[in-house]
């Protein structure tokens, strides 16, 4: 029998092993990662590849969508819309070979009018230990489990949209997440997408049952494409949505709508995120500014909580990326912007070229930014511009990368590419 002072040691070794390999294999669960922010933890992230380099495997993905890929475990995930976008497919890939697990048609949907650029499946999936929650175009909501199989659907959205749908789902306290933010239909096609409506919602599924927990009314505004998050905790907790010209919280509870903000703008795109104490939000397109809101406060507090306004470098497609005490952009052709997360000052501004419609993502010291042509832009995250690395798989791509367990999982328009070991 070894010495208990040896048992000890080892023991604490075994513990610290297991401890830093817990937080390198960090899932990314929902779009941007974990709480949306577009932050890895792990390290030793690949900074050099191209499309026969670095390629731990490639896998062919049927049929069209923008979904990004989100990694639960060994198990990879994303949506597709097949037969012209009647078909609607959830995808599972193992995140060792490549090998797709499983391919489940969920739901079939009647297509209806998008935006060329837009697909039928582009609502990120956000998974969790034992099911995978899926959005479609027309407002199917789904969940299946770890094997493939369909557990409940929810087709009482009937949605459209003059651009499609964009926005992507979030789970909060056992319930799904899902803003629709759309248009009319009617003979005026410029209602709720010019023209400011009241029929933009933020939905709760009971993610056990797919059942309505609550609605959350917007009152006046217009379409979106934005991804909601979660901000504080326990009976603090809010849900934060921005559509356009609005920017708001919800109680998690009930949906009651707590506060509001306007910012104009329509086809707002850029997710928000929250950091240093304020909200970092972009208004789309007709009026675009980068915004900085203090939460809090009941009823309209755009007078009183409006910390700061920026013009400058503004992004309308990618989400804003905030690395303490910087906020970063890329706007829609390619120009880098930093800014001080507390003031809004413009700290640098610099082009990296092409179309961005991907998120930036940050790892380890780095800002990845992927282009539409399949250019990703590797700089290091500080204020003064240095560029690392230039990778290209030349590929059309407007999905925003995910990382998990030392991998870049990056999806193209036919392709899911496994960057790394």
């Amino acid at each position: 029998m070894m010495p208990t002072r040896t048992r000890i040691l080892l023991a604490a070794l075994l513990i610290t092993f297991f401890a830093v390999g817990s937080v390198r294999a960090e899932n990314w669960p929902q779009f941007r990662g974990p709480g949306g922010r577009g932050v890895s933890h792990e390290t030793d992230i690949p900074l050099k590849w191209s499309n026969t380099e670095n390629i731990a495997w490639k896998t062919n993905i049927p049929g069209e969508g923008w979904s990004s890929p989100v990694v639960f475990g060994d198990r990879v995930f994303v949506t597709t819309a097949t037969q012209d976008g009647v078909s609607c497919h959830a995808i599972c890939i193992d995140r060792k070979t490549g090998r797709v697990l499983w391919n489940t048609e969920v739901v079939q949907q009647t297509p209806r009018k998008k935006r060329r650029e837009n697909s039928y499946a582009s609502p990120t999936p956000v998974a969790d230990d034992d099911r995978v929650y899926v959005v479609f175009g027309d407002g199917s909501v789904a969940a299946l489990d770890m094997d493939g199989s369909v557990l409940w659907t929810n087709r009482e959205i009937k949605f459209y949209s003059h651009h499609g749908l964009g926005a992507s789902p979030i789970l909060d306290d056992g319930r799904l997440i899902m803003p629709f933010d759309g248009s009319s239909d009617g003979e005026n096609n410029r209602v709720g997408w010019k023209i400011p409506w009241d029929k933009g919602v933020v939905m709760a599924y009971d993610s056990e049952t797919g059942g309505v927990a609550w609605r959350g009314r917007r009152g006046l505004s217009r379409l979106a494409h934005v991804t909601p998050a979660v901000l504080g905790t326990g009976k603090s907790r809010r849900i934060l949505s921005n559509a356009g010209d609005v920017v708001q919280a919800f109680d998690p509870a009930g949906g009651k709508l707590l506060w509001s903000v306007y910012s104009k703008g329509e086809g707002v795109t850029p997710s928000l995120i929250t950091g240093g104490g304020l909200i970092f939000t972009s208004s789309g397109f007709e009026a675009p500014t980068i915004r900085a809101i203090r939460p809090g406060g009941k009823g309209d507090v755009t007078k009183t909580h409006i910390a700061w306004e920026q013009k400058k470098g503004v992004p309308t497609l990618a989400s804003l990326l905030y690395l303490e005490p910087h906020l970063y952009a890329i706007t829609a052709d390619g120009v880098v912007a930093c800014f001080q997360g507390k003031t809004g000052e413009l700290v640098s501004q610099n082009r990296v070229g092409g179309k961005h419609w991907a998120s930036p993502i940050y790892a380890d010291g780095h800002i990845y930014f992927v282009n539409e042509e399949g250019l990703t832009t590797v700089i290091k995250a500080s204020p003064k511009f240095e560029i690392v690395a230039r990778n290209n798989i030349p590929e059309h791509t407007q999905a925003t990368p995910a990382i998990s367990q030392g991998q870049i999982f990056l999806r193209t328009a036919g392709k899911l590419y496994c960057i790394g070991k």
